[in-house]
């Protein structure tokens, strides 16, 4: 699957994640497959960067869907600006996408099937199946070596100065030790408004 992390630290939010692919068993390099599990967007709050987990068909479909959106309600900025937009997104990606919504027959809603980290220079968060969203104080990881990764992040944060050191660290972990993930690493930096 992945390994996707996100880091806020000294003033920067960082995103980092691996490039391999895999279906199954099979592992698809970033030498046959030019992959990025990360994709840059603009809103009202300007850049930010979206990283995900989980099946690659997952990836053109949001990118499309919130592409799709107008300029103006691709906020992002917020927890709850955050919830607002993928609220707007769910039924463009249920109709235009044919997103498959059920994942268990207690579900409380309507899934969204997506595994999200956010960073921006309002900060960091996190998007879960249910649109469960969370504002991450120092860093976080989403995907299949998500558990190296936030050991990792873990023991090089009061060693480090800087959020990408942090991130090379959670992503070097992932990417040694976690079967799905490979690199090279995509890395991109936003400095934080205060």
């Amino acid at each position: 699957m992945t390994t996707v992390v996100v880091v806020r630290k000294a003033g920067q939010v960082v995103m980092a994640a691996d490039t391999m692919v895999t279906f199954g068993d099979t592992r698809l390099p970033h030498r046959f497959e030019a992959n990025s599990k990360i994709f840059k967007v603009t809103g009202p709050q300007g850049i930010s960067h979206v990283g995900m987990a989980g099946t690659v068909a997952h990836f053109p479909a949001l990118r499309k869907a919130i592409m799709a959106l107008p300029k103006e309600d691709l906020k992002l900025g917020s927890k709850d600006e955050v919830y607002d937009t993928f609220l707007k997104l769910h039924p463009l990606l249920k109709d235009n996408f044919f997103l498959q919504t059920k994942e268990d027959d207690n579900d409380p809603y309507e899934s969204m099937q997506f595994t999200v980290l956010i960073a921006n220079a309002s900060g960091i968060y996190g998007l879960y199946s249910y649109r469960e969203i969370f504002e991450f104080k120092e860093f976080w990881g989403i995907g299949t070596g998500r558990g190296f990764a936030l050991g990792a992040m873990h023991a090089a944060w009061g060693k480090s100065k800087t959020a990408k050191e942090v991130a090379m660290a959670g992503l070097n972990a992932g990417c040694e030790f976690d079967k799905n993930s490979g690199g090279p690493i995509d890395v991109y930096s936003i400095k934080l408004k205060n």
